[in-house]
């Protein structure tokens, strides 16, 4: 797969999604910066990693301020001298009502858990990719950024706008050895409902191992030629 030693940060790490994706991509010998906002959780991890020091960095950080993710960039370059993988996975729902009932701090929320996070992430980490000509940025999607729903605006809204930011990014970097993704889910099954007791509600979830194996496909050096990508993992439905 070629990412062994890679520099990976996660964030979000310390949930549901976010343990499993860590596990997967250590049993692939990648270095690991684990982002979250919550140091038991974070600690546990690390914990249950049980790496080598030289391979797992802890930070704690809050996305939602602009300087979290310079500050994520200098620890991680004090610690490993660069960065090749970028695994975004802060999560955030909000909706629930039609648009004439939105409360714009609806909109707000999730546009500072979408849009912004990436975008602040996006700037410190991409110079840095650029310099070592190789990185790949990936974040979790839904189809509800193109095929909005119902009383689901604010979701929809902040995914698109994340989403546009993507494709951007993908077109602007493609030269420098850098791609941009995106996976698409409809939910997340951290239960494995699907798989246990399968019915037509849960037929599109997805598992996070499949998140994660999908991860790891797009990490690989036979992935190069995927950029600007909207993978959709929800089945046939």
């Amino acid at each position: 797969m070629g990412i062994e030693n890679r520099i990976a940060i996660i964030t979000g790490t310390t949930g549901g999604l976010g343990r499993v994706v860590a596990k997967k991509f250590a049993e692939e010998g990648v270095r690991l910066v684990l982002v979250s906002t919550n140091d038991a959780k974070l600690q546990q991890l690390v914990g249950e990693l049980n790496l080598a020091e030289d391979r797992i960095l802890g930070v704690i950080a809050d996305l939602s301020q602009p300087a979290a993710a310079k500050e994520i960039a200098d620890k991680v370059l004090a610690k490993f001298g660069r960065i090749d993988i970028l695994l975004h996975l802060v999560g955030g729902w909000s909706g629930g009502k039609p648009v004439v009932d939105v409360a714009d701090e609806q909109v707000e929320y999730v546009l500072q858990r979408h849009l912004w996070t990436t975008y602040h992430l996006a700037q410190s980490f991409i110079p840095i990719m650029a310099g070592n000509h190789w990185g790949c940025i990936l974040v979790i999607s839904s189809p509800v950024a193109s095929q909005p729903e119902a009383n689901a605006a604010p979701y929809a809204i902040g995914k698109a706008a994340q989403e546009a930011l993507m494709l951007t990014i993908a077109q602007e970097v493609r030269e420098g050895g850098i791609t941009a993704n995106m996976i698409l889910v409809k939910t997340i099954d951290t239960s494995h409902e699907r798989e246990q007791q399968p019915s037509e509600k849960n037929a599109s979830w997805t598992t996070p191992e499949e998140i994660a194996a999908t991860l790891l496909h797009l990490c690989a050096k036979e992935s190069s030629m995927i950029t600007g990508a909207r993978i959709p993992l929800y089945g046939g439905s």
